[in-house]
């Protein structure tokens, strides 16, 4: 068995417990039980290993599919780093990545596999191909004990803001996110199972760990991407079901119509700001089976969070927060001088904890300016209430400052998705000679500015009201359901 606080040995674990149940499935047809899973990620860090030593870098480019299971215990297995690129960039950005991480090698579906060759610079192997089949099958790396310490993860930021940079995760960091994640918000047995119906290059595929330590099965739908009705049928079909799900995804399942399926247990929803009236309606149609976490990817998926129960009889501020500090982390709100908030006063969250990174690959500076004094500086804007939950107000480049006033797009996004004709709305700040920045509102729905307008005079101050409304058919989201404010931006 492997180290305790080596990532391989949560498949170690559940290969010697439940060796012959399904691990892996594609759709409704299993792909592996433990004991092959287990047996196909030694496999691949064999072959991972006749050519690389052990701290190497290698990249995964794929949508949804079951071999990224296998592929990221093989990594670990091999003493390696796992670094998961984004399926939806541009091949270039992709090249960009890997030059930066300095990948030795990538592990691709055929279709991105087909893009990204000529500008990669490195081996590619195409996963399904025979090649692949033939790593599978090489003769099994047996891991020794692992460094806690040793990178495991490098979690390059989707680069909506510009250049990415990869967040250095270590096999104790995704530990520590894992037990607590099993201590706060799920408890999944053997009859359990992770349904991705989220990018795995990102939160989903955190969440295997958990998961896998306890034998849940890992359930990657046949089509590879999000689709409604096909998520929403698996969870009819497998046991004890659970997902992580971006708030826009969730709404999709919403729009559906559909009953909540019976095996629908857990739906974990972040990564954006999930709107309270967006989360009632949620709730009215599937019931108290919402947690919300807030998290980065330099703390994965672990910094505050409301469980189920936290959502039941809530009232709107409760709703409207992102919960209170997860175990194992301390979260705390700074003035700009660095001094601690008072109660209700907005600041920058900060946290600290065995889940916070240890920095950024190769970018000393951003290292310095996010981690100081043992405190990762999240870039958020948030306060906390006298009950100790945390509302996260926007991101610190958000903030519209106008006529030297601050203003919350988060508020009055809130605010605007109250009206019946506003399907979704996303705030920014545009430039302005006599004011420094005024706000402008992008909206997807029916409704009229002078109907918007009114509306908004009636909830919220005058100067936080939007001075021009766009409208557009939808708004634009990265792969993992975030709204591209750069993009509406260069709009303006």
């Amino acid at each position: 068995m492997g180290c305790a606080v080596s990532l391989f040995s949560l498949l170690d674990q559940a290969a010697a417990r439940f060796p012959d149940r399904g691990a892996v499935y594609r759709g409704t047809e299993q792909v592996s039980t433990w004991a092959e899973l287990r047996g196909r990620a030694l496999g691949l860090a064999g072959s991972i290993r006749a050519s690389l030593g052990p701290g190497a870098r290698v990249a995964v480019a794929t949508e949804n599919c079951p071999e990224i299971v296998e592929l990221m215990f093989g990594i670990w297995a091999a003493e390696c780093v796992f670094v998961p690129l984004n399926y939806k960039l541009y091949p270039r950005e992709m090249a960009d990545i890997l030059a930066d991480s300095g990948a030795e090698i990538v592990f691709a579906s055929a279709k991105i596999a087909a893009g990204l060759e000529p500008v990669a610079g490195v081996p590619i192997t195409v996963i399904g191909s025979d090649s692949y089949a033939a790593q599978v099958n090489s003769t099994p790396w047996q891991p020794t004990d692992i460094d806690p310490t040793a990178l495991a993860w490098l979690f390059y930021t989707s680069g909506t803001t510009g250049r990415s940079k990869g967040a250095m995760l270590s096999h104790r960091n995704l530990m520590a996110m894992t037990v607590s994640h099993l201590a706060d918000f799920d408890d999944p047995d053997a009859d359990c199972s992770l349904v991705h119906g989220a990018p795995m290059s990102h939160g989903s595929g955190m969440y295997v760990m958990p998961y896998v330590l306890r034998g849940a099965r890992q359930v990657i739908p046949a089509s590879g991407a999000f689709d409604a009705d096909e998520f929403l049928d698996l969870c009819e079909h497998h046991p004890g079901a659970a997902a992580f799900l971006a708030p826009t995804m969730v709404q999709r399942l919403v729009q559906t119509g559909r009953p909540c399926p019976s095996n629908l247990r857990t739906v974990v929803y972040g990564g954006g700001p999930m709107y309270v009236e967006s989360l009632k309606t949620a709730m009215a149609a599937f019931g108290p089976i919402f947690v919300q976490l807030y998290g980065q990817g330099e703390a994965p998926m672990t910094i505050t969070g409301l469980r189920k129960a936290d959502h039941v009889g809530a009232d709107d501020a409760v709703l409207g927060s992102v919960g209170y500090p997860r175990s194992g982390v301390e979260v705390a709100v700074l003035r700009a001088d660095g001094g601690r908030a008072d109660i209700d006063e907005i600041g920058e969250i900060v946290c600290r904890g065995d889940v916070v990174m240890s920095g950024y690959w190769n970018n000393p500076d951003a290292t310095a300016s996010t981690l100081v004094d043992g405190w990762l500086h999240t870039g958020d804007m948030g306060s906390f209430d006298d009950r100790g939950y945390l509302t996260l107000r926007d991101r610190s480049k958000d903030v519209v400052i106008s006529g030297g006033s601050n203003i919350y797009p988060r508020e009055v996004e809130e605010v605007l998705l109250t009206h019946p004709q506003v399907e979704e709305a996303c705030v920014v700040g545009a430039p302005d000679a006599d004011w420094g920045e005024v706000v402008v509102a992008f909206i997807v729905g029916s409704a009229e500015p002078d109907d918007l307008d009114t509306h908004l005079l009636e909830r919220i101050a005058r100067f936080k009201r939007p001075k021009r409304y766009v409208f557009i058919d939808e708004l634009p989201k990265s792969s993992y359901g975030k709204v591209l404010k750069r993009e509406l931006r260069e709009r303006l």
